[in-house]
């Protein structure tokens, strides 16, 4: 058997094992079962998510490979100072979803940031546009990840919703690659990822609006309708891998670190979950209004 097959396949099931240890109650019964009491789920939540933000941090760094000036002395600075705003809210339980002015910029500012990726590159070419652009890429999804999960102070209750976007967005690339494998015949971007096809981009959508279904059918207690969550996941999962393909294009490089064996670094796996957080949590936002 193919020994790269072995090492991404086994490298694969603990990714996952990990995500699903820290993005459900599971996790915390686990370790409280050997040590009573020993920790709650939000803290081993709050950790992965820190972790990753630090693992993703470095390596957006090192694809963009920021120059001598002030700036790769700062950007790692304003990263954290901006995450310990949001984990002051994770931990006060301050996430309501209203329209406040501080999410709605950064919500806008990803816009920005993605629309400079592909229409002003040049902008990227200097420190100060890859301060810019690596602060707000890296950290604020991240940080807005910190709202998507509800927990209690009072009880064991962790809720789903991130274990469920994870879910949907390997769903998503999953059918979209067997779909675009078997019936894809229209390039969706050729210049920037040549193997994504309309036609697989469209199974994608399809078989993942499926999946949410089911979801939405037997977990009711999840924010939001789930099957709107499926379509917006299923539409802008692609979108995720092509910002960090256009981005690896820009600066000549493969991948964006090697520290998941077979996988390439934890941009390569979680470029979709970049995009996909924010459009759901701005759902999250409107959803309450409607």
């Amino acid at each position: 058997m193919d020994k790269n097959l072995i090492q991404r396949t086994l490298s694969g099931i603990v990714y996952v094992a990990i995500v699903i240890l820290c993005t459900t109650p599971i996790g915390a019964k686990l370790i409280n079962g050997i040590s009573p009491d020993l920790v709650k789920q939000e803290y081993l939540y709050y950790g992965l998510i820190t972790f990753l933000l630090g693992i993703s941090s470095w390596e957006c760094f090192k694809i963009m490979k920021f120059g001598n000036g002030y700036e790769r002395w700062v950007v790692l600075p304003l990263i954290i100072f901006i995450f310990y705003i949001f984990s002051k809210r994770y931990f006060n339980f301050d996430f309501y979803f209203d329209f406040r002015i501080s999410e709605i910029l950064a919500l806008l500012l990803i816009v920005i940031a993605v629309v400079t990726l592909f229409k002003y590159p040049n902008e990227l070419y200097y420190d100060s546009g890859k301060l810019i652009f690596t602060v707000i890429y890296v950290a604020l999804p991240f940080s807005l990840a910190l709202g998507l999960p509800k927990f209690s102070r009072f009880d064991d209750r962790f809720t789903l919703e991130v274990l469920f976007l994870f879910v949907l967005i390997w769903s998503s690339d999953t059918f979209a690659y067997l779909t675009g494998k078997s019936f894809g015949k229209h390039k969706m971007a050729p210049k920037i990822s040549p193997k994504k096809t309309w036609e697989g981009y469209i199974g994608g959508v399809v078989l993942t609006l499926a999946l949410s279904y089911f979801i939405e059918r037997y977990y009711p207690d999840l924010r939001g309708n789930w099957m709107v969550v499926g379509f917006l996941v299923a539409a802008f999962a692609p979108v995720g891998d092509l910002v960090e393909s256009q981005l690896k294009r820009n600066f000549g490089v493969k991948d964006s670190g090697n520290i998941i064996p077979g996988h390439g670094g934890v941009l390569d796996r979680l470029d979709s979950f970049l995009i996909c957080v924010p459009v759901v949590y701005l759902y999250f936002i409107l959803e309450k209004f409607i």
